[in-house]
């Protein structure tokens, strides 16, 4: 499910970048690609420490390799039948009995009071299936598609929590970036106010002026604030992805820029996908377990012989009779062969829904390459399109940053107004925003890439 969560926030996120005006300039490039540490927490962490940190503690990839065991401790030949059963008994009973006979000659009845007979038995015994229609086998191998699927389904677990992780680091940067701006938003909004109310107090600039810039000041703040709850947010749910017990620790990450990768190559992650893809996967060794299933339902048309021996002693105490008690030790064996000649259809009915089941795997198959082929190129388009935006939203930001330096030149001379200064920085502020969110919706689209085409795993490295 998160798998497909992260394809379709990527696909969507493709089509537009959304635009706000809580961002803000820095005073160095973010994007830049340099790297620094942040100054919140004692150990800096990189992408890579928090991947390890998460794979080794996320309560859910445990729960998933729990399973993984379970599957790999059911794929034996024992389970599947191969081997013989060996079983130990004992037993022990005893009869206390009053008899009453009458005799036919002489019509005379005998009592005898209080007869009490014992028994003892102990033996083992070994049973064992010699042939069954290749069941045993093909039972085997069953297994072992089951064991393969659970290693599957891990890796499906790794694969999605990686993905989470690297898309949940780089939103923690976004953040952190978007702070920094506001932040410095808050410092442009201070300076304004403190240059109206010096002027407004000498006469140069009017009551409106001073309220408005006040008011700019008011809000610039309050996006601010918002902003510190939405870090806080991120780190809450990069902590919880790590399973850390306390949740509500700022994260010190090492990355202060969101990197793109921009020499991906669609032929070869095409290549890659077709190969490794852990869904397309998955649904090759359901087809290959649908056609295990009716050569198991199959099996039970042909003869089976099973062999049967055991071991025992057995002891016999009287206290009537002519006998004290009677031991016997010794082995007993024998051989079964038998065939199913008429069960009520049933098993014609099995082999009739075992080829269908055949067929509807088979079909799954079709649909889930069509399906992740189909997510593939959305995810590039996207990926494509948000490239372009990302080289676009630099070349505005460039000459954003310049009309603000002009705006700001102008207004300190007064040759422009409170209202026309607010403009150049808003128009700066939206340009940081636009290309903070390309930056960061073309890193999911990436991330997705990597993911559908089973190379995400590369983030560790």
């Amino acid at each position: 499910m998160k798998r497909v969560i992260l394809y379709i926030s990527c696909i969507l996120l493709g089509g537009a970048v959304t635009a706000s005006a809580q961002g803000a300039s820095v005073a160095q490039d973010p994007y830049s690609g340099k790297e620094g540490a942040s100054s919140v927490g004692n150990k800096v962490y990189t992408l890579q420490d928090c991947l390890m940190e998460g794979l080794e503690n996320n309560y859910s990839l445990k729960i998933e390799k729990n399973s993984q065991r379970i599957s790999d401790n059911n794929a034996t030949l024992g389970n599947a039948g191969f081997l013989p059963t060996l079983s130990a008994s004992g037993m022990y009973s005893g009869s206390a009995q009053d008899n009453e006979t009458k005799l036919r000659d002489t019509r005379e009845i005998v009592k005898e009071n209080g007869i009490f007979n014992q028994t003892i038995d102990a033996g083992v015994n070994l049973n064992w299936t010699i042939f069954q229609g290749f069941n045993v086998m093909t039972t085997y191998k069953k297994l072992k598609e089951l064991q393969a699927q659970g290693e599957l389904e891990t890796r499906i677990a790794v694969e999605n929590l990686v993905a989470d992780i690297t898309a949940e680091y780089y939103n923690y940067i976004q953040q952190s970036i978007r702070l920094k701006n506001l932040n410095y938003a808050v410092g442009l909004s201070r300076e304004r106010l403190r240059i109206v109310e010096q002027r407004y107090r000498i006469g140069n600039f009017s009551g409106l002026d001073y309220q408005q810039a006040k008011v700019d000041f008011n809000s610039d703040s309050s996006a601010f604030m918002r902003q510190q709850e939405a870090l806080q947010s991120s780190a809450i749910s990069l902590n919880r992805l790590l399973s850390r017990a306390d949740l509500n620790v700022p994260m010190a990450v090492a990355d202060t820029s969101i990197n793109v990768m921009v020499s991906l190559s669609s032929d070869d992650l095409m290549k890659s996908m077709l190969e490794n893809n852990a869904t397309l996967q998955n649904a090759q060794i359901n087809s290959n377990i649908a056609k295990l299933n009716y050569r198991i339902s199959a099996s039970q048309t042909y003869p089976y012989l099973r062999m049967n021996a055991g071991y025992g002693y057995t002891l016999n105490k009287y206290n009537k009779g002519t006998n004290l008690q009677r031991g016997s030790m010794g082995a007993d064996f024998g051989l079964t062969l038998g065939l199913n000649i008429f069960d009520g259809g049933n098993l014609r009915r099995e082999r009739k829904n075992a080829r269908i089941n055949i067929e509807n795997a088979q079909l799954q198959l079709s649909d889930v390459e069509q399906s992740v082929k189909s997510d593939f190129y959305d995810i590039w388009q996207a990926y494509q399109s948000n490239l372009q935006i990302l080289s676009l939203e630099k070349e505005n930001l460039v000459t954003a940053r310049l009309n603000h330096e002009i705006a700001m030149e102008r207004y300190m001379l007064g040759d422009l107004s409170g209202i026309e200064m607010r403009e150049a920085q808003k128009s700066l502020l939206d340009a940081e925003e636009r290309l903070l969110s390309a930056s960061y919706n073309t890193k999911l689209c990436e991330i997705s890439l990597m993911l559908i085409s089973g190379r995400v795993q590369e983030y560790l490295q």
